[in-house]
């Protein structure tokens, strides 16, 4: 078993339960991590017998781009996703931060983290 991962995406999007949150958008980070068996890409060399992070990088950016109110949607949505695209994939771990959200002080970031086992 290996891991495959996808740390600091950096995406502007439109998450939030407030309009504001919706109209305006903010900045987001996501990590993804990968549960896969890399043992044939390991030997081979071969792209086709791994995941290829380009390819979760886009569907990454691409649940990014649909508005949900609940970070937890979005990042389900993510990690559904991937293990639907990559059927080698047997574990994917999503964390999802907002950044400076607007709760009337300084903070970093919010955010979650989802694990979804096949």
């Amino acid at each position: 078993m290996g891991v495959i991962f996808l740390q600091g995406m950096h995406f502007y999007a439109h998450h939030g339960c407030f309009e504001e949150e919706q109209c305006i958008g903010t900045w987001f980070d996501v990590d993804v991590r990968l549960e896969v068996d890399t043992a044939q890409a390991q030997l081979t060399d071969d792209l086709s017998s791994t995941v290829s992070y380009l390819d979760v990088f886009q569907i990454v950016k691409q649940q990014m781009n649909c508005p949900s109110h609940l970070l937890e949607h979005v990042a389900r949505r993510i990690a559904d996703c991937i293990l639907s695209s990559f059927t080698m994939v047997e574990q994917c771990h999503v964390t999802l931060r907002k950044l400076n959200p607007p709760l009337g002080g300084h903070l970093d970031a919010a955010g979650v983290e989802v694990s979804v086992k096949r």
